[in-house]
């Protein structure tokens, strides 16, 4: 089986759907699929291209045994609505023009979705190809960008609508990263086939019993007794980190509770801000790393905070930061409704919740595991075990393989 990945976003971008479809390209390819990559240079979250691909409009390359043909696109620091679209749409074009000149015929085209607009990359490919289209959904836009208020045009948002409807009516399979994303799809869609391809985790990755540098807390200057509160991940619009700063300044008597946010984004310089005029010395920033440094941040770490805001919208997201926590045995405090609530709290017991958004109740619940380390042990140790058992990125890409084979 010949499969083409379409994706704007891959490694060496550190992020969640990078790491993802790479883990998965790379089982994929185990189990004998000839996978090929269809992606942008590298540029996310910075939004600046990596010195090894400036000014370059095609690059072939091979990452871990996997081929990757990378694609020009347009980059700006300039967060608006039209830098925005010349960012997605100089990849659409780029990629399938070269698409159409270096590609070789496929069985199974998947794409990745945000952004929506490379559905018309995928779909003109899928049939130039003669491939069947898979549309992966790991967000539902253009809902998400209207309830983000990221996007404002009555027109554009209508016009997203029509081509979301469109993509989905063409693919053979429509994969979606939560089970809230397929109900969505599905009650939509109901003639359509769709297919859970949910995140993971690689366990034998995150071995606890490996040896570690630890040098994170020594070098941060930090104490042994100190209890650190984590957040890694896009410093983003919809993650609300306010939440995390209004908590350490309720904390903020109490010196042995510090706050790590480590990772970049559009909100960084804000919440930076945020963090002089509140005077908050319990609080700590830092640059987003390689996942091969994260393993030993986290084991760091006493526990960590996954917040979004409180949107219906975010009642079927599962954040990925979830998973490396749980496989390193790290409680989580969960900001988030829904579906991921009723998974990782309700039904696996691997930390506490609290109300999105709501600063006092995050404050008291990082205050019950500060004041009871063994149920925070037991949190962690739940979490491993959950993970292992519902979560595991071996299992997870098996089942996608049956399901190629079935298209």
């Amino acid at each position: 089986m010949k499969l083409l990945i379409v994706t704007q976003y891959f490694p060496p971008e550190v992020g969640a759907p990078q790491n993802r479809l790479f883990e998965l390209a790379l089982r994929l390819k185990e189990k004998g699929i000839d996978v090929e990559i269809l992606t942008a240079m590298p540029n996310y979250p910075q939004m600046e291209i990596h010195e090894a691909y400036k000014k370059k409009k095609y690059v072939e390359e091979e990452i871990s045994g996997l081929k990757v043909k990378r694609t020009w696109i347009y980059v700006s620091k300039d967060k608006s609505v039209i830098k925005r679209l010349l960012n997605y749409f100089s990849f659409v074009f780029s990629s399938l023009f070269f698409g159409f000149l270096k590609l070789e015929r496929k069985d199974v085209l998947m794409v990745e979705s945000p952004p929506l607009f490379l559905g018309i990359t995928a779909f003109l490919l899928s049939k130039a190809k003669k491939a069947k289209l898979v549309f992966n959904v790991s967000d539902l836009w253009p809902e998400s960008a209207e309830k983000l208020d990221i996007i404002h045009n009555r027109i554009l948002l209508k016009l997203a609508t029509k081509l979301e409807e469109f993509c989905y009516k063409k693919s053979a399979l429509i994969s979606g990263q939560t089970q809230g994303i397929c109900k969505n799809i599905k009650d939509r869609f109901p003639h359509k086939k769709v297919y859970w391809l949910k995140n993971g985790v690689d366990i034998k990755f995150y071995d606890i019993n490996k040896q570690l540098q630890h040098h994170f807390r020594k070098d941060k200057g930090f104490s042994a007794t100190d209890f650190i509160l984590f957040y890694g991940g896009i410093i983003g619009y919809a993650q609300g980190l306010d939440v995390i700063l209004h908590a350490a300044d309720r904390l903020k008597n109490n010196t042995d509770i510090k706050f790590v946010l480590l990772g970049n984004g559009p909100e960084k310089e804000r919440l930076l801000k945020m963090k002089t005029e509140m005077q908050l010395e319990n609080v700590f920033f830092y640059d987003a790393v390689p996942k091969s440094q994260m393993q030993e941040i986290i084991t760091q770490t006493n526990a960590t905070i996954v917040p979004l805001k409180r949107l219906d919208l975010f009642k079927g997201a599962i954040p990925s930061k979830i998973f490396e926590n749980l496989a390193l045995k790290k409680p989580i405090l969960l900001g988030v409704e829904g579906e991921a609530k009723e998974l990782f709290i309700d039904e696996g017991k691997c930390g506490l919740s609290f109300e999105p958004e709501n600063d006092k109740d995050l404050a008291e619940k990082i205050m019950y595991l500060y004041a009871h380390p063994e149920q925070a042990t037991q949190f962690g140790n739940n979490g491993l075990k959950y993970a292992s058992e519902k979560f595991n990125r071996d299992i997870i890409a098996q089942e996608f393989y049956n399901e190629l084979r079935n298209l």
